[in-house]
């Protein structure tokens, strides 16, 4: 059996589930396309093949190889994009929290069955269908949980929005002696102002660090909430364009080690400047579809 625990971003990584870019299938129609990135990329003739998507997720691999992490990927599904497995389940503490996703994408989770097996049943917890909730948008840290969420009344309008009001406090119920503590997030159909999840504008770190990108938030004081909580001096505030980039996408193995994109530059020297082990691997072909290096993550156990 697996002891799930997660209660924050960057302890050390023991198990996981990595997304598969495997027979992911045609280019989708612009009709298809869940975020405005992606159908920027389908109309520009740009969208990325399988096999450098393939090629960029086996780099991933390589680094949880490297320390050591064990990895599980999911059962490949003919012509399904499975890359993003961050958004189909959560694990906040011991509980694994099935992720309600937009409905046609209700057989990624059945493709992690296989890894599930190993979690004690009363552990997984599936909310009401009310509740619309994305990994992306969840980061349990520590006596927090972080929430992304938008909750304006034309939510309905937008595919881009992933969390809503009755997820916040689905959480607070499930989870009473955590602070959930939720930010607006801003939806834009241009791909350049879009926070699709929280983790698109926000990403914290170790040693007291923590990546930003102030409008990715629609309110001022939520965003100046997160400044003094990590402190003004110990943010990477990212631009516009980093964060069309997905610069705040990186992923903690550990405290000390955090996996990046190599064409970060100005994130990856700062984060050395910082003492952090920085390891670089190519996601930019991936990173089109408007995810990175977290979202094709699903951690089970951290130390």
């Amino acid at each position: 059996m697996l002891k799930l625990n997660v209660n924050d971003e960057i302890s050390k990584l023991k198990t996981l589930v990595l997304g598969t870019a495997k027979s992911c299938g045609p280019v989708p129609s612009p009709e298809q396309a869940y975020d405005p990135k992606s159908l920027e990329h389908i109309l520009a003739g740009t969208y990325p093949t399988e096999e450098d998507m393939v090629n960029e997720m086996e780099a991933f691999a390589a680094v949880f190889k490297k320390y050591d992490v064990e990895v599980f990927r999911p059962e490949v599904l003919k012509d399904c994009n499975q890359i993003f497995s961050r958004d189909i389940a959560f694990v906040i503490g011991e509980k694994l929290i099935k992720a309600n996703i937009l409905p046609n994408r209700e057989e990624e989770f059945d493709a992690i069955l296989h890894v599930l097996e190993y979690i004690d049943p009363e552990h997984i917890i599936i909310p009401p269908e009310e509740v619309h909730v994305e990994g992306g948008d969840v980061m349990p840290w520590n006596e927090y949980i972080f929430v992304g969420t938008y909750t304006a009344p034309d939510y309905p309008d937008w595919i881009t929005a992933r969390t809503n009001a009755a997820a916040v406090e689905f959480l607070r119920q499930e989870f009473p002696y955590k602070k959930v503590k939720s930010f607006e997030l801003r939806k834009s159909k241009n791909a350049r102002e879009n926070a699709l999840h929280l983790d698109c504008c926000f990403q914290p770190l170790g040693k007291g660090k923590a990546i930003l990108h102030k409008n990715g938030f629609l309110v001022e004081e939520e965003y100046q909430w997160l400044v003094d909580f990590f402190g003004k001096e110990n943010i990477f505030e990212i631009t516009a364009e980093e964060m069309y980039q997905m610069c705040c996408n990186v992923f903690s193995i550990s405290p000390e080690v955090v996996v990046s994109e190599k064409n970060f530059t100005r994130l990856n020297k700062w984060l050395r400047q910082q003492q952090f082990i920085v390891e670089e691997v190519p996601y930019s072909e991936i990173a089109k579809q408007e995810g990175l290096l977290r979202c094709s993550t699903l951690p089970l156990v951290r130390e």
